[in-house]
């Protein structure tokens, strides 16, 4: 049995990527608490209370961040959205190697492409347009941002084909594509990156390319996609070690007692200089581990469209 096959049969129950995208979507939707509030002001008086069925395309996101609660606005908003999805599919985003009884998504590549899954189910489900890029040390892939059932089942088989095998030794090229993607997307979109923000060369010039996808008053969110236990808390015994790098093929050798510490400090140093130049730059960025469930994502875009208006 190959890998993909071994993956599909851990999720049968949901058949494939697009029933498994839906059963997060609805689970997301039917936990969140319907009851009605109490004590309504003018602030509610064009909001209704969201019945479930109905489509989420008006729920007031902001609202719901304030109340908790679930309203839709009565009137109809002529703001339909088109959302561009890039996603990193270098070496490193194939991290950690999965054994056959893990689920896909507990790896960087399987964790983007099921957030991305789920967020197309929510466009859909909100009529709205979605387009999907993806790069690695080419531009292997550009679709534009199009609504149909068509497409949509077109992007989905593409996603599924990322699974399928590790890219092996393949480089980040992120600032080269990130601008390539920018010329590419002319009407105003949201445009949301996955990626593990590993990339040889300047800081400078990678937050330059992300800038430019800034350009025609696009709004930006950065999913910087990690792996909680050994990336960012290094947590290995101190037995000697190999580690290899995914991208170059560069090997060191270390105990990994003498260099947890300061590992730890320069990743968080790393993470904090990513949100610090993503404030700066009014780029949204929000750090994702793949233990995580997809709430984060779901509630970010949410929140994010809600802005985008």
């Amino acid at each position: 049995m190959n890998k993909i096959e071994a993956h599909k049969e851990l999720i049968s129950e949901f058949k494939h990527l697009e029933l498994l995208a839906n059963q997060v979507v609805e689970g997301f939707i039917s936990g969140m608490h319907k009851s009605p509030f109490h004590g309504f002001s003018a602030e509610f008086a064009e909001h209704k209370i969201y019945n479930s069925g109905e489509s989420t395309k008006n729920i007031d996101w902001k609202l719901f961040a304030k109340t908790d609660r679930l309203y839709s606005k009565r009137y109809e908003e002529e703001t339909n959205l088109r959302c561009h999805i890039i996603i990193d599919n270098s070496s490193s985003m194939h991290y950690p190697k999965l054994n056959s009884n893990e689920l896909f998504f507990k790896n960087k590549i399987g964790f983007s492409v099921l957030a991305s899954a789920v967020l197309m189910n929510l466009l859909k489900k909100q009529r709205d347009a979605v387009g999907l890029s993806v790069y690695s040390d080419t531009y292997e892939y550009y679709s534009p941002e199009k609504g149909s059932d068509r497409h949509h089942r077109m992007l989905l088989n593409k996603l599924e084909e990322l699974l399928e095998s590790p890219k092996i030794s393949k480089n980040t090229d992120t600032i080269t594509f990130l601008h390539q993607i920018a010329e590419k997307i002319h009407r105003r979109s949201m445009i949301i990156l996955f990626t593990d923000m590993f990339q040889n060369g300047e800081k400078e010039k990678l937050f330059n390319a992300l800038q430019h996808l800034k350009h025609n008053k696009h709004r930006v969110v950065i999913f910087h996609v990690y792996d909680s236990k050994s990336e960012l808390h290094f947590n290995y015994d101190n037995s000697p070690r190999k580690f290899i790098d995914l991208e170059t093929n560069m090997e060191i050798n270390v105990f990994a007692d003498n260099i947890q510490e300061e590992y730890e400090k320069k990743v968080k140093e790393y993470f904090q200089e990513i949100a610090l130049t993503c404030a700066q730059n009014k780029i949204k960025y929000v750090p994702v581990a793949v233990s995580d469930d997809f709430e984060k994502v779901l509630t970010t875009y949410l929140i994010e469209k809600q802005m985008f208006g």
